[in-house]
């Protein structure tokens, strides 16, 4: 099987295998030319028409919640959560719970909590959620579909039953995108909405029932409402990150000093200790991401960081050749086998699944076209040669902001 020189941004340190990416003939990513439009936003204006939304769906007198606040306890809902109640607003806090909770993320939602704020967990049957955390590893690679599917179909459930029009999403995940809210034509949910900024990754619900015992009662809470019950209701939302400057590290900062609380080392796989705290199977997730694609979340936290000026792009370098990729034996005191355990893999099952699905066109193979290996179990890039750009590189960009 040929090999592929992987080509990388001269900016910051993605690989041109990210899904949605392009290096245009400058050496230039998308998401650096992104970033440098932020600098021509005008964020007073944004901030106002922000405002403007959220009085236009403000409960009028009071007898229910103004929005929905999705959760997970992070640094970043709690930045939602933060700015939400700096305006006024009476949210009603919603987490979708992860697939294998952490000691931190349980007291970082019950810290979130205590900002003032009420609440609602809602838990998937256990015992048919793993059986979906192995069917999804086995099917798609992704370990965490139940996770990345319900954080989006439970608040929107609960948006319809309680009658509450308005959910307030994070970062915005297109970035000229606001968000549907932000539209009075067209400002409904719908599913195909779910289908864009989901993830599905080409696994339905319906997909499900059949298989593994699994049936259509068991997967209430993972089906998203009918257009019609959507448009009754007139359920919408927007990504805060439009209207207001959004940097994963400030919102750290903003957490931290109402009670965040990050980990005590360098997250296993990352660079930081400060994100994807709450969910023990995230190390999976990111391991699969790496095996797929060449990169992992150190490259993503990495080029964040070189984009804002706080990192040069050669430490950058170094960082993502330090941390990504590593075999995950271990995230934030969750340890692998127990993992395994809970959804009725053994180590040697796992290890199939993650050859299968890794490209084999990225990394190292021997004269029979085996994956090289260490004795951890780590593989080797092809290149992991990123190259020092010697372009230079403008400086952060200066956002003014009256927040």
């Amino acid at each position: 099987m040929g090999t592929k020189q992987i080509r990388y941004c001269t900016q910051c340190v993605m690989p041109e295998t990210r899904p949605d990416f392009h290096i245009d003939t400058s050496g230039i990513c998308n998401a650096c030319k992104h970033y440098a439009l932020r600098q021509e936003v005008d964020w007073e204006t944004r901030r106002e028409e922000l405002v403007k939304i959220l009085d236009r769906y403000r409960s009028k007198n009071g007898t229910n919640y103004d929005c929905i606040v999705p959760v997970s306890g992070g640094k970043d809902s709690h930045f939602q959560v933060i700015r939400m109640l700096e305006l006024g607003m009476n949210p009603l806090c919603i987490t979708a719970t992860t697939d294998m909770l952490t000691d931190i993320g349980r007291r970082n939602i019950e810290n979130l909590k205590k900002l003032g704020v009420d609440y609602i967990e809602v838990t998937t049957k256990p015992n048919v959620r793993r059986r979906i955390n192995k069917l999804a590893l086995t099917q798609i690679g992704d370990i965490s579909w139940p996770e990345h599917v319900t954080i989006f179909t439970i608040p929107v459930r609960l948006a319809v039953q309680m009658n509450i029009p308005l959910l307030i999403w994070g970062e915005n995940s297109q970035n000229e995108y606001g968000g549907p809210a932000a539209d009075a034509q067209n400002n409904v949910l719908t599913r195909r909405w779910l289908e864009e900024f989901g993830g599905l990754l080409g696994l339905r619900v319906s997909d499900l029932v059949g298989q593994a015992d699994i049936s259509e009662r068991d997967l209430i809470q993972y089906t998203y409402p009918t257009d019609a019950e959507l448009k009754k209701v007139g359920v919408t939302g927007i990504f805060l990150g439009h209207y207001l400057p959004w940097d994963g590290y400030q919102n750290v900062l903003v957490s931290q000093a109402h009670g965040f609380e990050t980990y005590h080392k360098t997250i296993e796989g990352s660079c930081v200790n400060y994100e994807n705290l709450d969910n023990g199977q995230t190390g999976i997730h990111d391991y699969f991401k790496f095996l797929k694609f060449g990169f992992g979340r150190s490259s993503d936290l990495a080029s964040l960081h070189i984009r804002r000026g706080r990192l040069l792009r050669s430490d950058g370098i170094q960082l993502v050749k330090k941390h990504d990729g590593k075999f995950p034996w271990e995230y934030v005191g969750c340890k692998l086998e127990d993992i395994l355990r809970d959804i009725s893999m053994s180590l040697e099952e796992f290890i199939r699944v993650c050859d299968r699905f890794t490209n084999k066109k990225l990394f190292m193979c021997d004269a029979n076209d085996q994956l090289v290996k260490t004795k951890d179990g780590h593989l080797t890039k092809i290149n992991d040669d990123n190259p020092a750009s010697s372009r230079k590189v403008a400086g952060p960009t200066r956002i003014v902001s009256n927040l």
